[in-house]
């Protein structure tokens, strides 16, 4: 089928590289208008009256638009700027322009999935033809050695046997030109974030990176962390780290946005393999690749289960619903400094490291016994590289009800603080309130009286909070 106009409406795949609808478009259509959507449904609330898209990611999500808008202005095309529900305004502007056929990536999860399901219908209706491609992991939908209804429930034998029986597709090609209709002359803008009823975020200095939105940015990140700093090579000893910028990748805002692609990633670690080194850190990276894959299609697998209170295992948990609980750990006011100092990041800069996030994830769910979901709906709020299927599928493996073989895992805080933050500068650099303290362990402030806290200088009711949970189980 060959096509005079097609439009290709990015989606989370806001790159030029490996980018399988731009390919074939470009194969399939004379002339080719890119559209980017912002759906305000995407901006409304969610739980507890949570933002569905909190500041830091709607901020990084403009910058990804923006650099779209720039690498497609180097092809010779533009980015055109929609708002409104795109079943409705992207078929809207397909029949004001004569547009032939809509391509776009496939999503998982229920609200894309029926914005997918209405965008076919509406454009079937109006005669305009669609194509979805399978595009957000490393290995390809059709790859997998099971069907998806036979996907194993347990990470390992996902991995094994992908590994051995599977394989990676090559990358698509970045075009060279891309022909754009002559006859569009309103392209639209990126909105302010006001504009999207967001806040500006404030920078902060402590943030461990500047993550700066979109395709240049992130391909910049990669050639960072492998080729300039060789961080890479130490990947499996670093990743547990929680200050600076290179103990860990941190492609995960990139990717999630779809600004990288996983395959490129996966290209540019092999070649780094070949070229420099090839170790256990090296295959480590990749093996946090196949994780994030292995979410995508437990969410293809189970559809609305990942949202249910019982997840996947569908065995009834009762959880608490303390709005007031829940305050004082999204707020980084537990009083436990570990748990505390990492929610503090999170709201500061919008990130958290991967250790940070088991954490806070298995207090909220095995020590305080709130709802998991809350803590889902707070991540996806405030993390700037929140993907659905990571974001839910973790959350559902740290409470015990997603694909965790080992049941009623569960974390001892204050032994975690002590690995991973011996000396305490983790926590000093999120709670200035305990700065001030010596001669004990900053991990454990309930550890000592109240009257020698005040000898201190210090009021733990008043600048900080007597921890909700005791120690004692931890000891």
């Amino acid at each position: 089928m060959k096509y005079k106009k097609a439009i290709v409406w990015f989606r989370n795949d806001l790159r030029l590289h490996d980018n399988e609808p731009l390919t074939k478009a470009l194969l399939q259509a004379d002339e080719i208008i890119p559209i980017y959507c912002y759906d305000p449904r995407h901006f409304q609330k969610t739980l507890l009256n949570l933002e569905k898209t909190g500041s830091f990611r709607a901020n990084f999500i403009n910058q990804c638009v923006s650099d779209l808008k720039c690498n497609l202005h180097a092809k010779g095309a533009d980015l055109v700027i929609l708002s409104g529900p795109p079943e409705d305004v992207l078929v809207n502007f397909a029949e004001q322009h004569q547009v032939e056929a809509i391509y776009f990536s496939q999503e998982v999860t229920t609200e894309e999935l029926t914005v997918e399901q209405s965008l076919e219908n509406n454009s079937w209706a109006k005669g305009i033809a669609t194509q979805g491609y399978w595009q957000s992991t490393l290995f390809h939908l059709e790859d997998l050695p099971f069907p998806i209804a036979q996907l194993p429930e347990v990470f390992t034998a996902f991995r094994k046997a992908c590994e051995k029986l599977s394989h990676i597709r090559p990358l698509f090609p970045t075009p060279d030109k891309i022909p754009y209709p002559s006859s569009i002359d309103s392209v639209g803008e990126v909105p302010l974030l006001e504009e999207l009823g967001v806040e500006i975020p404030a920078l902060n200095s402590k943030s461990v990176l500047t993550f700066q939105g979109g395709e240049t940015h992130g391909l910049q990140r990669v050639s960072h962390y492998l080729w300039e700093t060789h961080a890479i090579a130490q990947y499996k000893e670093t990743r547990n780290g929680l200050l600076g910028a290179d103990y860990s990748s941190k492609f995960s805002p990139w990717l999630a946005m779809g600004a990288i692609s996983p395959r490129w990633i996966y290209s540019e670690i092999q070649r780094y393999e070949e070229e420099v080194e090839k170790n256990d850190s090296t295959h480590w990276l990749i093996f946090e690749l196949i994780w994030r894959d292995y979410f995508h299609f437990i969410c293809k697998k189970h559809g609305n289960k990942i949202f249910q209170p019982s997840g996947i295992q569908a065995v009834p948990v009762s959880w608490e619903q303390d709005e007031t609980a829940f305050h004082a750990w999204a707020t980084g006011m537990t009083g436990i400094p570990f748990i505390d100092a990492n929610m503090r990041e999170l709201n500061g800069t919008g990130y958290m490291s991967n250790r940070g996030r088991q954490l806070v994830a298995s207090f909220l769910t095995h020590d305080l016994r709130l709802d998991w979901r809350w803590g889902a709906a707070y991540f996806e709020s405030k993390l700037i590289d929140y993907d659905v299927c990571s974001n839910w599928g973790n959350w559902m493996y740290v409470a015990g009800v997603g694909n965790d073989p080992r049941k009623d895992r569960y974390f001892n805080i204050l032994l975690q603080a002590k690995n991973y933050d011996k000396e305490g500068d983790y926590v000093r650099s999120w709670i200035p309130e305990l700065s001030r303290i010596t001669g004990f362990d900053i991990h454990q402030p309930a550890s000592l009286s109240q009257k020698k806290l005040k000898a201190k200088g210090v009021q733990l009711g008043e600048n900080y909070p007597l921890p909700l949970v005791s120690f004692e189980k931890w000891a």
